[in-house]
């Protein structure tokens, strides 16, 4: 593994990283005054090491959690997304989508957020990529949750190639509800991708603070025999969808009807077909402006 990287560096044909001087950027949340340290990392043993770099990202109060970055072919400046796992744990699956959604021509960053991973939604995915200097699982609307969220969106602004005004954040099942916690609190990226997601109830008050347009993907069976929980009924999704519409937030929504909680692992159809709903989005809100 190679020490931190202060400046872009290049090796081969291949830009690697840019990471920001002290004292950079500070979200409107104030959760993480102090940049993260990016740093080349190797790949994690077992996991896919073809069409990623991986890195290490070194939060301060946070944790060391480790990435997989996957570029565009076209190497110029791209809008990023950063992908955050569910409670099973940072799986192979999420470093494929995120080739999947390079290939679309965005950067996509798979992060390990928080170490581990425990459920029955295990079953559906492949065995967790070891991150043990990661975080502990947070609860998904904690401000510990803020904070990791906030310290990876800081260290996938400072990647080279990507267009720092053109983020957005990608979450799945509990990944999705730290994605609903972080904009609710601040205003730093350009749209954000539900799937899956637990939602409570009484959803006006949340939907009031959203500040970007979200995208929710959601399977109609979605529950507890799928690794779900109440909080991921089809019905709340729905609830959330209405609220953002009725407070004029933008808003796009797909209802898979033989879809469950983790389907989007375990159905190839409808896999494609949510690649290519995340990336018209992802063109229609970050790369056309």
């Amino acid at each position: 593994m190679t020490g931190p990287l202060s400046v872009a560096r290049v090796i081969g044909c291949s830009a690697l990283l840019a990471i920001t001087a002290a004292g950079g950027e500070r979200l409107e949340a104030g959760t993480q005054p102090q940049p993260p340290v990016v740093s080349l990392a190797d790949a994690p043993e077992g996991a896919d090491a073809g069409g990623v770099q991986w890195v290490q990202i070194a939060a301060p109060g946070v944790g060391t959690m480790l990435a997989a970055v996957a570029r565009p072919e076209s190497g110029s400046a791209a809008p990023a997304i950063l992908l955050l796992h569910g409670t099973h744990g940072f799986a192979p699956e999420y470093v494929s989508l995120a080739k999947d959604l390079a290939r679309g021509g965005v950067l996509a960053v798979a992060a390990c957020w928080f170490s581990g991973g425990s459920g029955p939604g295990a079953r559906f995915v492949g065995k967790p990529i070891p991150c043990p200097d990661a975080p502990r699982m947070p609860m998904a609307a904690s401000p510990d949750a803020l904070r990791i969220v906030d310290a990876l969106l800081q260290a996938v602004r400072s990647l080279a190639g990507v267009r720092p005004d053109r983020v957005a954040i990608l979450g799945h099942s509990r990944g999705a509800g730290a994605t609903l916690n972080y904009i609710q609190n601040a205003s730093t990226v350009g749209a954000a991708i539900l799937n899956s997601g637990g939602y409570p109830e009484q959803i006006a008050d949340v939907a009031a603070r959203v500040t970007v347009p979200v995208l929710i993907l959601h399977g109609a069976l979605d529950g507890p025999a799928s690794g779900g929980s109440e909080f991921t009924a089809v019905g709340r999704a729905r609830g959330l969808e209405a609220a953002l519409r009725h407070t004029g937030k933008p808003v796009d929504a797909k209802y898979y009807e033989a879809g469950d909680h983790n389907s989007m692992f375990t159905n190839p159809a409808q896999r494609q077909d949510a690649v290519r709903r995340m990336l018209a989005f992802l063109r229609a809100r970050l790369m056309t402006r």
